[in-house]
């Protein structure tokens, strides 16, 4: 099943520097799941600043336990970097 997160980072003064701690364990696990073929895209949501604020991912995992599972160790949310995250059922229409 392909999934679509949208996950936003908190907006307090110390967001950023969750953000930036939490990011090379997030990236590097992220890449695994890239070579994995779990992780479809997945990049950064950037505000009229040019600041990361959150994320976005489409993904495929075999169920949604298992993607909340990977969700729950993910650095980001056990960095307390992303607040608000939303999850929806995903079908790619178009591939390259």
């Amino acid at each position: 099943m392909q999934f679509l997160i949208i996950a936003y980072d908190g907006i307090d003064s110390e967001a950023q520097a969750r953000r930036s701690a939490a990011r090379p364990a997030h990236i590097d696990r992220a890449k695994a799941l890239l070579a994995g073929g779990r992780v479809l895209i997945g990049g950064a949501i950037m505000n009229d600043d040019n600041e990361m604020i959150g994320s976005s991912l489409v993904v495929e995992f075999d169920s949604r336990d298992d993607l909340n599972q990977w969700l729950r160790n993910d650095p980001y949310v056990t960095g307390n970097v992303w607040q608000d995250i939303t999850v929806h059922a995903f079908r790619t229409a178009v591939k390259a």
